[in-house]
């Protein structure tokens, strides 16, 4: 029996960028294609097997344990990054100043999409979205320095709305206006996931 469910939703590519692999700060730089091998997006700082676990990950491991990278990459959507800049009362927010790897549109309530859903490029090229990417100071600082004031208004703007983080499943090639089918766990959410966020 199969375990993902592939489904009629589906999402545009809009925007793609790449952390340039030297330098300081989360600052994306925008490309028009990210060409994806087994360690993420070649040329991008964050790509990698493994990777030293950060902040998000201190009730499991000391800070700069060696983990599995599963946040090869950042995508985050047009919808909640407007959303964003609405609360933030900014115009906009650019995908530069979140580090984003990639850019979509189309898929409402992109930041809760299932943990282990899949994206599907046109060449068969499949991403894996691990997890819902937290508000944290770095991109707070990029909208620091473009808009002095407001970004101290970033973290509480886009708690639950500045995507996912994803690694490569199967290696390919996304472009700038590529379409990403969305298949789905085929499994009900765990009965007791209240409870254990209570305990």
């Amino acid at each position: 029996m199969p375990a993902l469910k592939p489904t009629t939703f589906s999402a545009t590519i809009r925007w793609l960028g790449q952390v340039p692999e030297t330098g300081e700060g989360i600052r994306s730089v925008p490309v028009q294609a990210l060409e994806l091998d087994w360690d993420g997006a070649v040329g991008e700082r964050h790509r990698g097997a493994t990777r030293p676990s950060c902040s998000r990950m201190l009730q499991q491991y000391p800070r700069g344990t060696e983990i599995r990278n599963v946040r090869q990459l950042a995508i985050a959507s047009v919808e909640e990054m407007a959303d964003i800049a609405a609360r933030m009362g900014l115009d906009k927010i650019a995908p530069e100043w979140l580090g984003a790897s990639m850019v979509i549109e189309g898929l409402p309530d992109f930041s809760h999409l299932p943990p282990s859903s899949r994206l599907q490029g046109p060449d068969g090229v499949m991403l894996t979205v691990d997890i819902q990417n937290r508000p944290c100071q770095l991109p707070a600082r990029e909208i620091e320095r473009a808009h002095p004031g407001h970004g101290k208004h970033f973290k509480p703007a886009a708690q639950g709305r500045r995507g996912v983080t994803a690694w490569v499943e199967r290696p390919g090639r996304l472009a700038v206006g590529d379409s990403l089918q969305v298949h789905i766990p085929d499994q009900r959410a765990w009965n007791h996931v209240e409870a254990a966020r209570r305990s």
